[in-house]
């Protein structure tokens, strides 16, 4: 939850703060990293429309943004040069239908593992049929890396592939093949299926926890 809990609004202190981080980061990188920004829910329409405009001259790689009114992500779109990507939490082709009628986003994020890869496949030809480009919804572990690599490997209109590097030390145990990345790309695997088998003996030895 973000200090503007329930509202969802943003203020000036906010905005600086992700101006002053996001310039830092440009100057670590340097000019030919690119620098994507995930608002996620965070914001209503009024505050999105804040946020971009006040850093649209940036030059970031994209927007992030996560709303259920494709006809309010498209004023956001129209609002600035930096392009939109969204659409992670939807599910099935009724769920990003209305998304690609309005052209709400340049790129449409699919989430292989809850869309199952069949219906991930439809989805990504239906954003062909309106020029849009895709993108895998992939914050989770190699399993989930896999599936989303062979879909980027067999759509024609692949953008990028999320990869969340960070995690448990025994992330790579799982699976009896570990994800293989050269100069920044992430080489899809020859084995047949996902092109690993689970590691059922290391999935037993780390069993679900619950909070309570």
């Amino acid at each position: 939850r973000t200090p503007g809990w329930p509202e969802l609004n943003v203020d000036k202190t906010v905005i600086d703060a992700l101006r002053n981080q996001l310039q830092a980061f440009r100057e670590g990188a340097g000019p030919d990293v690119g620098i994507l920004l995930d608002l996620n829910f965070n914001f209503k329409t009024e505050g999105y429309l804040r946020v971009v405009r006040a850093l649209d001259d940036l030059g970031l790689f994209w927007f992030e943004i996560d709303l259920y009114d494709p006809a309010s992500l498209r004023r956001i779109r129209d609002a600035v040069q930096t392009p939109i990507a969204s659409c992670e939490s939807l599910f099935g082709l009724r769920g990003f239908k209305p998304y690609f009628e309005h052209y709400a986003m340049d790129v449409a994020i699919i989430d292989v593992p809850w869309n199952g890869i069949w219906q991930s496949m439809k989805i990504a030809a239906m954003a062909e049929a309106y020029e849009v480009n895709c993108a895998p919804h992939n914050f989770y572990g190699n399993l989930s890396t896999l599936m989303s690599a062979h879909l980027c490997a067999a759509i024609p209109n692949f953008r990028i592939m999320e990869i969340d590097i960070d995690d448990v030390p025994w992330k790579d145990d799982i699976l009896t093949y570990v994800p293989e990345i050269e100069n920044g790309e992430l080489k899809v695997p020859s084995a047949p299926g996902w092109g690993a088998e689970l590691n059922e003996e290391v999935i037993r030895a780390h069993p679900p926890t619950i909070a309570i």
